[in-house]
């Protein structure tokens, strides 16, 4: 079980990660629109995709994350 301090650090850490890939500001702050984009993407995780989703974007956060930069690579 994550304790309140650590839960805390985690949904900071994940807020900016969304602020990052700049979904705040190419949605004009729309919640709905990001929760619907995650939305789909726990949709594409729980079907047969799934392995091919998880490398094709853990390549491109890696990626970006080496760059240090916002925008997102292929």
């Amino acid at each position: 079980m994550v304790n309140r301090r650590e839960r805390t650090k985690q949904l900071i850490e994940l807020g900016g990660l969304v602020a990052k890939a700049k979904l705040v500001d190419l949605t004009d702050d729309d919640r709905a629109v990001i929760y619907g984009a995650l939305l789909n993407v726990a949709a594409k995780l729980r079907g047969e995709e799934r392995d091919q989703a998880l490398t094709l974007w853990r390549r491109s956060g890696k990626r970006a994350f080496a760059n240090d930069t916002d925008e997102p690579s292929r």
